[in-house]
Formats: C-alpha cells, sequence, structure tokens
C-alpha cells in the first residue's frame, strides 16, 4: 500500500520517527509540498497524509486510487469533505491531541502579560538591573491573577483545561458555551450572553471553532463591551477576531492587552496591523507543537489508518 506525507514537516522535524507508519504500507514522506506537486507526489497513492495542504475538488479528481486522507490536525478545512465522501474516500482528523498544550500557552501569554516576563528580561541582559541604585525595579505595573475573573468562550476540551488552570491561580471562571450550567464543573460559572462575558471578566480567552457564526466574533462592539485594564487571549483560531479591530482597540488604550497564537492568514502578511499593535505579544502558531503533544498526534494518526484498514475507521469527519 502506498502511503504519501505531503508535509511532514511541521509534525516531524526530525524528533520522531515515521517508523510506526512504514510498519503499515510503503511510505513516502516530503516535509513541504507546493499546491503544483500535489497531485504529482499523491499519484497512485491510497493513502495520503497531510496538515495543511490543500486537497480540494480538482485535486481529488485526479487521484483515482486514493482511498483515505488522513489530515495531521484537529481542524480538517483544507480538505473538501464533500468531494472526498461522493468519492468515497474517508477523511480522518486527530482530535484532542494538544489540550494540555494549547491550555499551557493560553497562560503563558497571560502570565507574560500580568508578570512582563519577556519585557523584563530582556531588560535585565540589557544591562538595566545592573545600572540600578536599588536591589529591585519595574516601571509598569504588575498584577496578581487572584481573585480577578477569566471569561472563556467555547468550553470543549481546551477551554476546559484552561478553566482548570484558572481556577488553580484563583481565578473566577465563566464561561459562555453551550452546555447547561450542570454540565459545567462546580467551580465554573455559565455566563449567559457573551456580551455579558465580555463586560464582566478581566481576561477573555478563546477557545470555540471557527464557523461562519464565529468569524471575528471578536469585533469593534464586542472589543468596546471590555474594561480598560483587559486582556484579549486567543490560542483557537485566529479568524475568530477582526484583527483591525483589535489593533485599534490596542493602540487606543480600550483594551490593556493581547496575548495571540493565532492569526487570520499565517505566515502573516508584513503588513497584518497586530504585528506593529501596542501590547500585542504573538507567537507564531506553536501551541499545539510541545514533543509530547506531537507523539500523541502521531500515535492518533496510526491508529487512524490501522482502524480504517481494519474496517472500522473512527475519527471520520465525512461520514
Amino acid at each position: 500500500m502506498k502511503i504519501v506525507i505531503l508535509d511532514g514537516y511541521t509534525l516531524n522535524p526530525g524528533d520522531l520517527s515515521w517508523e510506526p507508519l512504514k510498519e503499515l504500507g510503503e511510505v513516502t514522506v516530503y516535509e513541504r509540498t507546493a499546491p503544483k506537486d500535489v497531485c504529482k507526489r499523491a499519484e497512485g497513492a491510497e493513502v495520503v497524509f497531510t496538515n495543511k495542504v490543500v486537497l480540494d475538488e480538482a485535486v481529488l479528481e485526479k487521484l483515482p486510487a486514493l482511498k483515505y486522507i488522513g489530515v495531521l490536525a484537529t481542524g480538517y478545512n483544507v480538505v473538501d469533505v464533500a468531494a472526498a465522501a461522493r468519492k468515497g474516500i474517508v477523511v480522518t482528523n486527530i482530535p484532542a491531541y494538544s489540550t494540555s498544550s494549547v491550555a499551557q500557552m493560553a497562560f503563558a501569554h497571560i502570565l507574560n502579560i500580568v508578570q512582563r516576563v519577556g519585557y523584563y528580561a530582556q531588560e535585565v541582559s540589557n544591562g538595566k538591573w545592573s545600572r540600578q541604585a536599588d536591589f529591585s525595579f519595574w516601571d509598569a505595573p504588575l498584577h496578581e491573577l487572584d481573585g480577578k475573573k477569566m471569561g472563556i468562550v467555547g468550553f470543549g476540551n481546551t477551554g476546559r483545561a484552561t478553566a482548570r488552570i484558572a481556577v488553580g491561580f484563583g481565578l473566577e471562571v465563566y464561561a459562555y458555551t453551550r452546555k447547561s450550567a450542570m454540565e459545567l464543573p462546580a467551580d465554573v460559572r455559565k455566563c449567559p450572553s457573551m456580551d455579558e462575558l465580555f463586560r464582566k471578566c478581566d481576561i477573555v480567552s478563546l477557545h470555540c471553532p471557527l464557523t461562519e457564526t464565529t468569524r471575528e466574533l471578536v469585533d469593534a462592539r464586542k472589543l468596546d463591551l471590555m474594561k480598560p485594564s483587559a486582556i484579549l487571549i486567543n490560542t483557537g483560531r485566529g479568524g475568530l477576531v477582526n484583527e483591525q479591530d483589535l489593533a485599534d482597540a490596542l493602540n487606543s488604550g480600550k483594551i490593556a492587552a493581547a496575548g495571540l497564537d493565532v492569526l487570520s492568514s499565517e505566515p502573516p502578511r508584513a503588513d497584518n496591523p497586530l504585528l506593529k499593535a501596542r501590547n500585542c505579544f504573538i507567537t507564531p502558531h506553536q501551541a499545539w507543537a510541545t514533543k509530547e503533544a506531537r507523539v500523541r498526534l502521531m500515535q492518533l494518526a496510526v491508529n487512524n489508518l490501522k482502524a480504517f484498514l481494519e474496517g472500522k475507521p473512527v475519527n471520520v469527519v465525512n461520514n
């Protein structure tokens, strides 16, 4: 069985092993694949794995041997799942492999903002501490999390994991979710409306999927509801935020800061307004990429393919 991995580099830049997949067939790994090369590289393959390489209907039409597409991510919008279903191609994804990593990144951003960790580490490196007359120095306010309010938009696995960390820091946690109050942990309160959550919380963290309903749910109107001292965190999907509106809110002081691991276009264009926005801290979509999470992703990808070969596919997204 011919297995082709179109963009293996992001999952495995060299610190993991492809051997578990190689036990299932003849595997060819490409680190990256340009759109013009997809059909040539996947020709004759029964199994194709992709992370971000697009497999649209036009591509699928040119791959008659293809029976299975394994998306090496939770999101699967890179595949035309309806077209795949019409052609009898099974498409699977990898759910919940990076829950702990993403929740951890949300708090890495929060702690960096309230304690200004990166700023002061750089100032020490620049010699500013050595030039002080006192044992300690700070030139901007630092803040405790204990007793403050954190709002979580979306309460799936990652939202729940983030809430668990928040409770440990003494935050009052509010969730905007379709789940009932009875389905939430005892130390998480259900917020009746998103507007109320944005209005009352000191920190708002986004953990909902990107759909037509949630696209740019954080816009100028929502940002106007927030406190001037509030922090926005997005480790979900870049498209959840209107980036120009957020840049304007940061630059005008309508909100205090933002910590982002995702943007609407990745890598970002040089003119993305958030790249130079005031108090906007951006990491390059790496929340998912801890080694532990990638090991889980690899194992789940193998398990998905094994289940398909046994005639009992799991994590199918195009039933």
